[in-house]
């Protein structure tokens, strides 16, 4: 059977592709090689997140995010989503200015967030450690969890007309069609490859390069935590280019417990967990929640996130093969992006006007490095 687009990878980028292509009348077939919503979906913290480091970020993030609290009424009780938002912790005056100057970005793109000082801190959250020097609190952020709402989505293309195929890999992308690994094909006039760090198993050379990440969540009856905490220096963790890092971030689960994130790690050969990087997570989370020392880790888990040279995604048109698009390399940000990724995805591929301009995601970025590398 023909359709017009075969999307590769059934990950909460490739699972809001498909919703959004069938409720638009496309004839889409979504391919999972094993369990919707599972690789680096099942394996993330689930934060919707406005992040502005880089401006295509801002818009991208931010333009997600909004989408995200119109899906929301719509979720199922167990996608989790709670608008928590989020605290990020200043340790100092420089990074109060910081804050300060995060502020103002995020209010150029319509984001409001609201500086405090350590007393407001401390009275907004007080299991904080006392010596912080304040922090930015963004009401809007939220929380979901990844993969109820990857199936979710998933089910709703269905419902909309899409074909779905679970338990079965893509071996290759030929001309105008996808080789599945019992032999059989799927011809199609789009190819959507949005598999996560396997994107370079299907495309030779695509710039994107797996980060392992660790998170651990704890027993109940741990420190009472209202928000999502971030430090400031998150991000300058998340995009350096060291080979480790370890960066303070910290979810409230509905059930009591604590999420901690996260660690950052290039070229891990496994997915195992590496005790020496849990203890660095549970040592940097120790000196922002005091109360965390002595207290019961449940357990422990990996993940990879697909990452490329910019930390930008790559969204659009494949330039090396005709209707190939790819969707892939948001790193820690597939999440909170997986809805304006969808959106900026269909507005190129059904030629309908663009949410915003899509040059800084483009494939193409990286066109003479990849070409180099194939050839």
């Amino acid at each position: 059977m023909n359709q017009d687009v075969v999307i590769v990878g059934g990950g909460i980028v490739g699972c809001a592709i498909a919703d959004r292509l069938a409720r638009a009348g496309v004839a889409v077939c979504l391919v999972e090689r094993d369990v919707l919503g599972g690789a680096a979906t099942a394996a993330s913290m689930g934060h919707l997140v406005v992040l502005d480091d880089d401006p295509a970020e801002l818009t991208l993030s931010s333009y997600s995010c909004a989408l995200w609290r119109e899906l929301a009424p719509l979720l199922p009780d167990n996608a989790d989503y709670r608008t928590t938002g989020t605290l990020w912790i200043a340790r100092d005056a420089a990074e109060m200015a910081e804050a300060e100057r995060k502020r103002t970005r995020l209010a150029a793109a319509g984001v409001n967030g609201e500086l405090l000082t350590a007393q407001q801190l401390a009275a907004c959250e007080p299991a904080l450690a006392p010596n912080l020097a304040g922090g930015l609190r963004v009401a809007a952020d939220a929380v979901v969890y990844p993969p109820v709402v990857a199936a979710w989505l998933a089910r709703r293309a269905v419902a909309a007309g899409a074909r779905l195929r679970c338990g079965v890999a893509v071996s290759a992308i030929g001309d105008g069609e996808v080789v599945l690994d019992d032999g059989s094909r799927l011809r199609a006039r789009h190819i959507v490859v949005a598999n996560g760090c396997s994107v370079p198993e299907l495309l030779s050379g695509a710039p994107v390069r797996r980060r392992k990440g660790h998170l651990l969540i704890t027993t109940r009856l741990q420190p009472q935590v209202r928000h999502q905490l971030v430090e400031l220096g998150y991000v300058q963790s998340a995009h350096g280019e060291a080979s480790e890092s370890v960066a303070f971030n910290v979810q409230p689960r509905p059930t009591g417990q604590l999420l901690l994130g996260s660690t950052r790690e290039f070229d891990a050969p496994a997915g195992s967990v590496t005790p020496r990087l849990i203890a660095r997570l549970v040592e940097r989370a120790v000196e922002f929640l005091p109360g965390l020392a002595g207290r019961t880790a449940l357990r422990a888990w990996t993940g990879f996130r697909p990452t490329t040279p910019d930390h930008r995604p790559l969204i659009g048109p494949w330039p090396l093969r005709a209707g190939v698009w790819l969707a892939g390399g948001h790193e820690g940000l597939g999440v909170t992006t997986a809805l304006g990724t969808a959106e900026l995805l269909a507005a190129q591929l059904l030629d309908l006007p663009l949410p915003f301009d899509a040059a800084p995601y483009a494939p193409g970025r990286f066109t003479s490095a990849v070409a180099s590398h194939v050839h």
